[in-house]
């Protein structure tokens, strides 16, 4: 039997939500193992005087527990 657990990351990026997901997904490769899925939970942006300073998501990342 197979058991999972998700865990909830923030990520940024300067450039796009797409490059945010993607540096988030890699960062948790890096500390979690079995990643098996994620999902975008939210997206948000950092403004500064009206500008895009940062955007910002939530995932859920999924990562199947060892035996």
């Amino acid at each position: 039997m197979t058991v999972a657990r998700v865990t909830e990351i923030i990520c940024g990026s300067k450039k796009s939500f797409h490059d945010a997901i993607e540096s988030g997904i890699e960062r948790a490769n890096k500390t979690l193992s079995n990643v098996e899925g994620a999902w975008v939970k939210d997206q948000s942006l950092i403004l500064d005087n009206g500008k895009i300073k940062e955007y910002r998501v939530i995932l859920k990342i999924t990562f199947v527990l060892k035996d």
